[in-house]
């Protein structure tokens, strides 16, 4: 079968509507069927199309004005090669059910390309997976290595339900030191139970900055500082600076707790909190809170959902918005 080139797609004529019929390759046009380049470059390779005066490697060269046409292409030939039909669209390729084609059947995966060294904007994620779900879609990733080889990410928006209802505590004193906080002299069964702070004898607990602010804006603690009662917002202020991101994980820390999950620091994990619900002798999940406009390398949330799965937990990135927290899960997928 013969093609020719046009821009940056191959057009074959009548003929190529068996290609269409049989294997959902390209979009039927009047007068022959328009292959995306990722489709023409898969066929030429496979010796089941000829483009006049272009080798596979003489059509790559032409092609290669399209930024990341290869690696495009690398994904492309390994889902063709796993038996699936896929349809090429504006920065994604939409994925088919085996046995399934374009017009025959209906697309199940959206699924994006990017390199190991790519920036993932979790703005930008957030909507793409939204769209993807009013589509009825799975959200996947295909990221490239710099050797060629293929991993692949599953990304779906999670929402968490509520598994208890937020205890009420009753107000008990808390003595500063920097941005710690130390409670003692009767501390309430309800605070112990709720698995707050750590202890440091018998007598004492160690509030964390986060567990500090919940317990303040939940009316359960007070603090004074020189110039008397400090407001939440007056500890956040003095306790910034050593910790220039604990306004945005002091909110996921809330919006965790009010779910009914307990958080604890995620230190030894590289995230912000381990996250436990019923069962506190395993925590289930790792929360990285992530402020708006922050960008991720996909290398770095490569080796984040390794580790989360090597430690059997889910990975979820908290996105902090004025809206509330959305969280979004990122899990190592097959095809």
């Amino acid at each position: 079968m013969k093609g020719r080139l046009e821009g940056s797609s191959v057009i074959l004529g009548p003929d190529g509507l068996a290609l269409h019929e049989q294997g959902g390759f390209g979009r039927m046009e009047r007068g022959g069927l328009r292959l995306a380049p990722e489709e023409a470059l898969y066929l030429v390779h496979r010796q089941k199309l000829e483009v006049e005066g272009h080798s596979f490697d003489r059509l790559l060269s032409a092609l290669a004005d399209r930024p990341g046409l290869f690696r495009s292409y690398l994904v492309y030939r390994d889902i063709r090669e796993r038996g699936y039909a896929v349809q090429p669209g504006l920065g994604h390729y939409r994925l088919f059910r085996r046995g399934e084609r374009p017009g025959t059947g209906r697309s199940r995966l959206l699924v994006r390309v990017l390199s190991e060294r790519d920036l993932v904007d979790f703005e930008v994620i957030r909507t793409e997976v939204e769209t993807s779900d009013h589509m009825r879609k799975d959200h996947v990733l295909a990221v490239v290595d710099d050797e060629g080889e293929l991993t692949y990410y599953g990304v779906k928006m999670t929402d968490l339900a509520a598994i208890s209802t937020p205890s009420a505590y009753p107000v008990i004193d808390g003595h500063l030191l920097g941005s710690t906080v130390i409670l003692k002299d009767a501390i309430p069964a309800e605070v112990r139970e709720s698995w707050f702070g750590t202890p440091l004898d018998e007598e004492r607990l160690i509030l964390s900055p986060v567990e500090t602010l919940y317990l303040m804006h939940r009316g359960g603690l007070s603090l004074s500082g020189g110039a008397g009662p400090l407001s939440p917002e007056e500890y956040l202020e003095s306790a910034l600076p050593s910790d220039s991101e604990l306004a945005e994980k002091a909110s996921v820390y809330a919006d965790l707790r009010d779910h009914g999950y307990i958080p604890r620091t995620g230190y030894k994990f590289g995230h912000h909190f381990r996250v436990y619900a019923r069962d506190k002798t395993h925590s289930d999940l790792l929360v990285h809170a992530v402020p708006p406009g922050q960008t991720l390398s996909v290398s770095v949330i490569s080796r984040s959902v390794r580790l989360a799965h090597s430690v059997k937990k889910k990975m979820l990135f908290a996105c902090v918005h004025p809206s509330g927290i959305r969280y979004i899960e990122f899990g190592r997928m097959k095809l």
